[in-house]
């Protein structure tokens, strides 16, 4: 009996059922990243125009035609306009929480912890203009209803949370004596404030060609932020 001619056989009939399941895997693997691939390119456009025009006046066919998709395949991934733009605002959300938290969670010196967000909060929007632009014009009016598309969910849930970790760091700041007394929240809204004024008038995030010259210097802003908040 040869068994070493069977036990061959045996392995290559392991290796022939084998082969069609890894192939499978590498379709469905291609074929994921395609979708993601997609995905990620409908989302920059709808960024763009919603940062552009707003919600009301943005309409899925500008957005699939930027995206050189057709109006169909944007249904292929988001149920309606309501659910692309409240998915414009958790990619970017999700991209931006983690990072904020390990700016505020180091060892830093607390004034230094502050410039570093100033920094932080500056770069990143000036890396995703289209979507500063989108935060700066979404007022209540320009929005869909919170309730209707989880605009809530997706928005003010992470601006609680940003506030709460800037309170925390004025709390840290003050027991180290290096920021001014004052209600911690009330100083963290304060900083945001200042924060969403300089972007306001910041031509990196609202013009598509920046000339120089115009808006306020980063340098002023951190100044400004430190005369403004430090001990």
């Amino acid at each position: 009996m040869n068994t070493g001619s069977s036990g061959r056989t045996r392995a290559s009939i392991g290796r022939m059922a084998r082969t069609p399941s890894r192939e499978a895997s590498r379709r469905e693997q291609r074929r994921s990243q395609h979708q993601d691939l997609s995905r990620a390119q409908l989302l920059d456009a709808a960024e763009e125009v919603f940062g552009r025009k707003g919600f009301h006046e943005t309409t899925l066919r500008e957005v699939a035609e930027l995206a050189e998709f057709s109006v169909g395949s944007v249904y292929s991934f988001f149920e309606n306009k309501e659910d692309l733009y409240v998915s414009v605002f958790v990619r970017r959300g999700d991209e931006y929480m983690p990072s904020l938290r390990q700016v505020v969670a180091s060892d830093d010196d607390p004034v230094d912890q502050l410039h570093h967000l100033i920094d932080f909060e500056v770069g990143f929007f000036r890396q995703h203009r289209h979507f500063g632009r989108l935060i700066l014009r979404s007022s209540p009016r320009s929005l869909p209803a919170m309730a209707e598309t989880g605009l809530e969910k997706a928005v003010a849930g992470n601006f609680r949370e940003a506030m709460d970790l800037q309170a925390d760091l004025f709390v840290r700041g003050q027991a180290a004596g290096r920021f001014r007394p004052g209600d911690p929240q009330a100083l963290a809204r304060l900083f945001s404030g200042l924060i969403a004024a300089f972007q306001s008038q910041d031509p990196d995030v609202i013009s598509d060609r920046p000339t120089g010259g115009r808006g306020l210097p980063l340098d002023d802003l951190h100044q400004i932020v430190e005369r403004a908040f430090r001990a």
